[in-house]
């Protein structure tokens, strides 16, 4: 899983120079599997919040940048029934699945229903799921979605229909390829339906950094949460990040990380109210993957939220990420 260049990154450097291009680009950092599910495309009515056209757009980004073999980019297999089953009630996944859930229901998910729907949100689990395998058998993977931390057993909320994160953790522990997971949440806003989900379960550590003032407006209770004043920008920010990803750690003992990494921290989110730059989410992700690398932990990467008025700003956020765990962790 180490990489001959990863020792060279300095903490306090910004992993955006020339000298980075050139060690993507030499070859050697290719083979990270990549997961994609934009082809599952969900329609949504005009002038609806959720920017559902970033995913083909950082899909074609990868692409066009070469940081990722052809061969490396995946789509994934739907989550089975019986991997929904392991987090999710049957009658929230029977309705889901039949289009009988109520207008409030709908309301709270905040997309329409449609089979489609259904379908993405089915493969978006089955994406974290296989980076979680993938990460376990060869270091790292990355799904270019997932991170929906609202779902809750039963019902779904702020976009989030299935938990793919818990879908995944629970998949693996089944079938025996980790016993000991950490949830690393560095998503704007907090990973309430994870944080129940896991409640009470030693064998899952969930970590959230997130605004205090942001949605969820009723916090739930994660193993660690650090609740960020509106306004915290790259210094507050990464100083209690690197607090909170050490203890974190420490607490976990685990055998797999999955990393949200959510692009709404940035100063520009229309939902956010943190103000990170671009270098200080580039900052992040090498911290998070730094740390995580340096014990030897294999980690699946999925992106999370991102709602900036320029849809290109989110592109690029997710983007860094992928192009840092190619360089970081393949």
């Amino acid at each position: 899983m180490g990489s001959p260049h990863y020792a060279q990154l300095p903490e306090s450097k910004r992993p955006l120079t020339a000298e980075h291009q050139i060690l993507i680009h030499n070859g050697s950092l290719t083979e990270l599997k990549v997961f994609y599910t934009d082809p599952f495309r969900i329609q949504l009515p005009a002038g609806h919040s959720f920017p559902i056209e970033k995913y083909a757009l950082l899909r074609r980004r990868i692409a066009e940048a070469q940081i990722v073999k052809p061969e490396a980019m995946c789509v994934p297999e739907p989550a089975s029934d019986m991997d929904l089953l392991r987090v999710h009630g049957r009658d929230y996944m029977d309705r889901v699945v039949r289009g009988e859930l109520t207008e409030k229901e709908i309301r709270r998910i905040g997309f329409p229903w449609s089979p489609p729907l259904v379908e993405r949100s089915r493969r978006s689990c089955g994406a974290t799921l296989q980076a979680c395998r993938e990460a376990l058998r060869d270091g790292a993977a990355v799904n270019l979605a997932g991170g929906t931390h609202h779902a809750f057993r039963d019902r779904g909320e702020g976009y989030c229909v299935f938990n793919d994160i818990a879908v995944a953790c629970r998949a693996v522990q089944a079938e025996g390829l980790a016993k000991r997971i950490v949830i690393l949440d560095c998503d704007v806003h907090q990973g309430n339906g994870t944080a129940v989900i896991f409640d009470g379960d030693s064998s899952v550590f969930t970590f959230s950094i997130h605004g205090r003032n942001n949605f969820p407006f009723h916090k739930e209770h994660s193993d660690l949460d650090i609740p960020l004043a509106d306004g915290t920008g790259d210094e507050g920010y990464l100083k209690a990040l690197k607090t909170g990803i050490r203890e974190a750690l420490d607490r976990a003992e685990a055998d797999l990380a999955i990393y949200i990494a959510g692009a709404d921290p940035y100063k520009d989110d229309q939902f956010g109210r943190l103000s990170l730059s671009k270098a200080g989410l580039a900052e992040r992700d090498t911290v998070v993957f730094q740390y995580c690398h340096d014990r030897g932990l294999p980690m699946a990467v999925t992106m999370g939220g991102g709602y900036t008025r320029r849809i290109h700003d989110t592109v690029d956020i997710h983007f860094q990420t992928v192009r840092l765990a190619v360089l970081l962790l393949s």
